[in-house]
């Protein structure tokens, strides 16, 4: 781009001759890998410029209207967040915010589990992931999950289910409805 206005009007000219000939301008090309970065940002500007007076940018989906849930604090990755929820994404995220998700439902989680020796093998497996994410120094949130004890964990869920049982022993048993009686 220089400052010569004889040359772009020349460039301007040609770039005209070229459109209407079907070819594409030199103008409307990328810069040349050599640039500046005043060469680029002038590019970059002038392709908006453009993209505006052609109307691309007319009629847009949300166009005017304020983007929704962006709450009082400022948080940058907000996006992301947004991403995931809309996506249902589960399992994302630095280690140290899934473990932490993964802690706080780790009861329900081993709930669901029927055998004893499942229960102890998905326990010690969480263990295994807190103190391996407490070792790797990729940055991020620190790991501020506490690992779990194995037995005393095993010892609360063998009492919620054993309550569980009693309870569901306790209740009396569904009606049984004949299929041909109403």
């Amino acid at each position: 781009m220089g400052d010569d206005p004889r040359q772009a009007a020349e460039q301007y000219r040609l770039d005209r001759r070229m459109r209407d000939a079907g070819l594409e301008p030199e103008s409307a090309k990328a810069p040349a890998r050599g640039s500046t970065a005043a060469e680029r940002a002038a590019f970059v500007e002038t392709s908006i410029q453009q993209a505006i007076r052609r109307g691309d940018f007319d009629n847009l989906p949300g166009a005017g209207k304020p983007l929704p849930d962006l709450g009082g604090s400022h948080d940058p990755d907000w996006w992301i967040r947004r991403k995931i929820e809309t996506e249902k994404l589960s399992g994302l995220g630095p280690p140290a915010l899934t473990l932490r998700v993964e802690h706080a439902e780790l009861a329900q989680r081993m709930d669901a589990i029927s055998r004893e020796a499942d229960v102890r093998e998905a326990l010690e497996d969480f263990n295994r992931r807190v103190i391996e994410a407490r070792r790797q120094l990729l940055g991020g949130p620190p790991v501020v999950t506490p690992t779990v004890d194995v037995d005393a964990e095993l010892s609360a869920w063998a009492s919620r289910r054993r309550a569980r049982e009693a309870a569901s022993a306790a209740a009396p048993p569904p009606r049984r409805r004949r299929w041909f009686g109403r």
